[in-house]
């Protein structure tokens, strides 16, 4: 019990908890440890629970008409899912499955109801984070609506450097231990174009790919093969560094 209390604290939703509050809500909380590439529910399943990622990393994605899967997001930990908008019984637009080991608290749908409708700042709180999803699938088709294929491809990498990367002597190591093939079912490309891009990059001595991720050697170079674009987040941050 004490162990999920601490894990719950951690969670932006639940930060700010008293120690009882914590508490109830941890008799609610479900754990669940789950190996690499395991459903944690499906596409088309009634969605049943919020999860919480203690540990580990969870992709969501869908398969078209043509049996191709689409990824839409990875999760790491301290995200919540899935953000649908609403939380009544439905069934999932989208199958959330395991990319290494995952640590998940699983809280039941009625019993996370439950506390939003009695607790104001944890209904704020989730409001914040579904705002902040909806910015960030905005910047999503911005940034493919107005990019190139190779732009979008390095955009995706700035991303997961700055979102799952941890800084190790100067350079980003990114422990996201994805394909090819998944990397382009993510950016919308074919494998070969993907292939080619990191091929590139390689040579040029900005990216190390090996099975268990990939290291971006020199970030801000990286970001500077993209921002040429007005209103680009990498262009904003650049121009504040260069001005500062």
């Amino acid at each position: 019990m004490g162990h999920s209390i601490q894990v719950l604290r951690s969670f932006p939703l639940f930060q700010g908890l008293t120690a009882d509050e914590a508490a109830r809500i941890a008799q609610l909380a479900v754990p669940r440890l789950l190996p690499r590439r395991a459903a944690v529910f499906r596409e088309g399943d009634e969605v049943e629970s919020i999860y919480f990622v203690a540990s580990g990393l969870i992709k969501t994605s869908r398969t078209d008409e043509k049996g191709n899967e689409q990824i839409f997001s990875f999760l790491k930990q301290g995200d919540m899912f899935p953000l649908t908008g609403r939380f009544d019984a439905e069934v999932s637009p989208v199958t959330a499955a395991t990319v290494v080991e995952t640590s998940l608290l699983a809280l039941p749908l009625r019993s996370f109801e439950q506390l939003l409708a009695g607790s104001p700042e944890l209904a704020f709180k989730m409001m914040g984070l579904m705002s902040g999803k909806i910015r960030e699938l905005q910047d999503k088709l911005l940034n493919f609506n107005q990019r190139s294929v190779e732009e979008r491809g390095i955009s995706f990498l700035i991303y997961l450097a700055e979102h799952f990367g941890l800084e190790r002597g100067g350079e980003v190591v990114v422990p996201i231990p994805v394909t090819h093939q998944e990397l382009a079912s993510t950016i919308g490309f074919a494998r070969e174009t993907v292939s080619r891009l990191l091929t590139s990059l390689r040579k040029e001595g900005i990216v190390q790919v090996s099975r268990k991720g990939f290291v971006v050697r020199n970030l801000q170079t990286l970001k500077e093969k993209v921002c040429v674009k007005e209103n680009c987040p990498h262009c904003r941050e650049l121009q504040r560094v260069g001005q500062g």
